[in-house]
């Protein structure tokens, strides 16, 4: 049977889980033992990116590696892609797919532009240059290695479970029409399933846009998490007096406005959306609430 490594085994890879032991041997990189996935019959393998000396079992275990594991919050760079890369490195027999769960802000703010994976890179926060720093290593060790690398650039991601109520509940505050940024979601089961049809068919060195159909700005979408759940909606203030309120990490997705295209994400991994706007995710949630 075809053997699988993860290494980030959170939120959206857990949603995926029973389906992809289903199609392969997992194993999956661990701090502590997981009862969910020793339950799974996933094979876990205790190590830690910021110890490389734990690591050494990964080289040349697996065909196939999905990597959801973010970066360290330090520096322009990430130094646990960087470590991966050199287990993986260690064993004659590398694996012949990955796939990295990155995210859209390595394209930094695009003035609310339609954004296409070609578009150049440009991030603007810590944040998103680490992203980029990942991809850029990512896609040498594709290039020279010969491994299918798949990028997927995921954006705001959400579920039922996971959905900015508290915000809505403390009155935060969003921008006023006029000068509010666009916003871009996926439901994080589509993003589970994203990784599924990237580890089959996902082209070599290729990056997705791993994004809904939905085109609204910020406020909207908090307006209609309020209406939904019958919440205030949130006050609308300018951009000035959103920087005297806020925190700096909310800020830094307020300053950035773009419309991701996800029509290579269809077409070419043929995904087929469960939850195609946000409309369709809210709906959802309100079933299970």
């Amino acid at each position: 049977m075809r053997r699988l490594l993860i290494v980030g085994c959170g939120d959206v890879v857990r949603r995926v889980l029973p389906e992809l032991v289903r199609r392969w041997r997992v194993y999956a990189l661990v701090r502590e033992p997981d009862a969910v996935l020793r339950a799974l019959g996933v094979v876990q393998l205790r190590g830690d990116l910021d110890r490389p000396a734990t690591l050494r079992r990964l080289a040349g275990l697996a065909q196939a590696v999905l990597h959801s594991a973010p970066p360290a919050d330090s520096a322009d760079s990430d130094l646990r892609t960087r470590r991966l890369i050199a287990a993986l490195r260690r064993a004659g027999s590398l694996p012949r797919r990955l796939v990295y769960i990155g995210t859209s802000g390595v394209y930094g703010d695009c003035r609310g532009e339609r954004v296409a994976e070609t578009r150049r890179l440009n991030p603007r926060s810590a944040r998103g240059r680490r992203r980029a720093d990942a991809e850029r290593q990512l896609r040498a060790f594709g290039r020279e290695s010969g491994c299918r690398v798949s990028i997927l650039r995921a954006p705001g991601i959400y579920a039922a479970d996971r959905l900015p109520l508290d915000r809505l509940r403390r009155g935060d505050p969003v921008l006023l029409p006029a000068e509010d940024s666009y916003t871009n979601h996926i439901h994080a089961e589509d993003l589970g399933r994203a990784c599924v049809a990237a580890l089959e068919r996902g082209y070599a060195n290729r990056c997705y846009n791993a994004s809904d159909d939905s085109d609204l700005p910020m406020g909207d979408w908090f307006d209609k998490l309020a209406d939904a759940f019958a919440l205030p909606r949130p006050p609308r203030v300018t951009r000035a007096e959103a920087e005297r309120r806020l925190p700096a990490v909310m800020l830094s997705f307020m300053s950035e406005s773009r419309r991701l295209d996800n029509t290579r994400l269809k077409r070419e991994l043929g995904l087929a959306l469960r939850y195609p706007t946000v409309d369709a995710g809210i709906a959802a949630a309100l079933r299970k609430s």
